[in-house]
């Protein structure tokens, strides 16, 4: 398509010789601006891409993929429900869990927790906390006096292994002077970390039993845990377990309906500041159109030299059009360079910040993630990489269309 006579103009041009100084400067910001912009875009979508993966891994790692809920509240025939429910075809486990909220204290530390009593063999299936135990065992587990606590809990708390939690439910026996709150303490038997703020923070395990007796509900449940094999594909899943129990007194709800709301937010989030951020390279597209101007009207007597030798129109719009090519080509490949380097190395280069400047850059209290993520997808990558050399391409037409129509008579004329 494009000449060895194109080319070796086209690359004469680039290279601005004494005076032509300013006509260069602008065509590398304008590289820099492309390069800039591409960098930008794919190293916040990948940070959107990676919270969001991040962040549906660890809730739903923690909530199950789908639950199954009673309408009066509790579930009694637990065992056999969730023997039909891994049966069903995608079913990774399915896990009966009491929840129940209270008070949590020890010493004079107090806040409010949610507790969830499951079996050993639940919470070690619940891979977000058995994969994450940094001190005790889930050994340990068992018995009527035993808990699991989050590490940030523990912290404030003050709590090690083999210290005393108190729990407190305000759902308490009635006596003739009103509703006295039950109060227990446990003996702390492991320490995990979630990744997740709240739930280190919030969050405790008591054996299901244990929990049966605190919350005084013998034989019952308030939910079936349901783990998948892909949580991207759980309706399916859904509607399986819902034809095989056929049970009205059992409602079965899946995240898409429980979080989506949270995950759609993210996703719309991730939309717009790609669309804002789109406005980067196409300043820069801009740019690159203004320097192909300016270039155009310095280069005017020369367009006429050449249309006078033999050059035809088409030759000098390809000349400038690889011109603005050669920007806009090695701006995109300068900013997916360095926006794959950032995503790669993100954590490190959060660190390093926090050291030099002595600030918490991702505080995990805000944010609820305690890391920064970054999950580059080599789809949207590409995409961002058409879209900036399709403008960059785009903002050479009319200059080069220009050069192309430039009069060789009146250029001389007036040159």
């Amino acid at each position: 398509m494009f000449g060895s006579f194109e080319r070796a103009v086209a690359g004469r041009y680039l290279r601005a010789r004494k005076g032509e100084r300013f006509v260069s400067v602008i065509a590398i910001f304008s590289l820099v601006g492309i390069a800039l912009g591409v960098a930008t875009l794919i190293i916040v979508m990948a940070v959107m891409n990676g919270f969001r993966s991040d962040l549906m891994g660890r809730i739903l790692g923690l909530n199950g993929d789908l639950t199954l809920y009673g309408v009066t509240r509790s579930i009694t025939e637990y065992d056999d429900l969730a023997g039909k429910v891994r049966k069903v075809p995608g079913v990774v486990s399915a896990t009966p869990l009491l929840e129940g909220q209270v008070l949590l204290s020890a010493g004079p530390y107090s806040a409010g927790g949610i507790v969830h009593g499951m079996t050993r063999r639940g919470l070690q299936d619940l891979k977000a906390v058995s994969s994450s135990i940094i001190a005790g065992s889930l050994d340990d587990f068992q018995g009527d006096d035993a808990v699991a606590i989050g590490v940030t809990l523990a912290d404030r708390a003050g709590l090690v292994i083999g210290s005393k939690i108190t729990l407190v439910s305000p759902n308490g026996a009635a006596t003739a002077f009103g509703t006295m709150p039950r109060v227990r303490a446990y003996r702390v038997v492991a320490i995990f970390d979630a990744g997740v703020n709240d739930y280190n923070a919030g969050y405790v395990f008591l054996p299901l039993p244990a929990a049966q007796v605190y919350f005084q509900k013998p034989n019952a449940v308030s939910q079936i845990v349901v783990m998948t094999a892909n949580a991207d594909n759980v309706q399916p899943v859904t509607r399986a377990i819902e034809r095989t129990l056929a049970d009205p007194r059992i409602r079965v709800l899946d995240w898409t309906n429980s979080n989506n709301a949270f995950f759609g937010a993210v996703q719309v989030e991730q939309n717009v500041m790609f669309l804002i951020l789109t406005l980067i390279i196409l300043v820069a597209a801009f740019n690159v159109i203004s320097s192909l101007i300016m270039m155009v009207k310095d280069k005017t007597v020369d367009i006429a030299v050449l249309r006078t030798l033999g050059a035809t129109r088409g030759a000098i719009m390809r000349i400038f059009l690889m011109c603005g090519a050669s920007v806009g080509v090695t701006g995109t490949l300068l900013g997916t360079l360095i926006g794959v380097v950032f995503c790669e190395n993100i954590e490190r280069i959060r660190q390093l910040l926090q050291k030099i400047t002595g600030t918490n850059l991702f505080n995990p209290e805000v944010y609820y993630l305690e890391h920064l993520p970054a999950k580059l997808v080599w789809g949207q990558v590409l995409e961002v990489i058409t879209m900036a050399l399709v403008l960059s391409l785009l903002a050479t037409l009319y200059p080069s269309w220009r050069a192309a129509r430039t009069d060789p008579v009146e250029a001389l004329r007036h040159g």
